[in-house]
């Protein structure tokens, strides 16, 4: 009797320390974690500082920001209006090109890159989006941004789009301040 009263409260006692044991494994685990925002401007092939810039940090020093790899891309704005339709062509660190505000673009790209996600996604498919129109606008994107092929069209036409076109100005023209939007 004392051996079976011994094994039953041993049995609670053991399964206290295989679960305390689990969760100092996991602690430990999440302390060895990168904070999220260390990979802000990952490449491909592993986070560099968040202060870097597509093009820079470990794995990416082979790329030449001056050269055929640099981050590159065309933006393609129709039925704007205001004189904000038209091709322009952007170029991050160093910022230029012909886009009416390179700086300002390529800090709003840099502001939201993060590591696996895609700045350029679409929306997702069955979300429940506003029923409320941004008028014609149209962009189409293309290129390369921190290091990975874009082709990404915009428009204006619910809620969910004009939030995924807003996201992106001053890359795409500001309706708001237009009074289009």
């Amino acid at each position: 009797m004392l051996r079976a009263t011994s094994r039953a409260t041993a049995r609670p006692a053991f399964r206290r320390l295989l679960v305390g044991a689990a969760a100092s494994v996991a602690a430990a685990g999440s302390l060895t974690a990168a904070p999220p925002a260390a990979y802000a401007q990952a490449g491909p092939a592993g986070p560099p500082s968040p202060a870097a810039r597509p093009g820079d940090g470990p794995g990416r020093d082979h790329l030449d920001v001056h050269g055929p790899d640099r981050d590159h891309l065309t933006v393609t704005v129709r039925n704007a209006g205001g004189g904000a339709d038209g091709m322009f062509e952007l170029y991050c660190d160093p910022d230029g090109g012909s886009h009416p505000d390179p700086d300002g673009a390529c800090a709003a790209l840099e502001r939201d890159t993060r590591w696996g996600q895609d700045l350029f996604a679409p929306a997702p498919e069955g979300g429940f989006c506003t029923m409320q129109y941004g008028g014609p606008a149209t962009a189409h994107v293309t290129g390369t941004w921190a290091g990975r092929p874009v082709d990404a069209m915009y428009d204006r036409r619910d809620g969910c789009q004009i939030s995924r076109w807003d996201r992106l100005v001053p890359l795409l023209p500001d309706m708001k301040a237009a009074g289009k939007g």
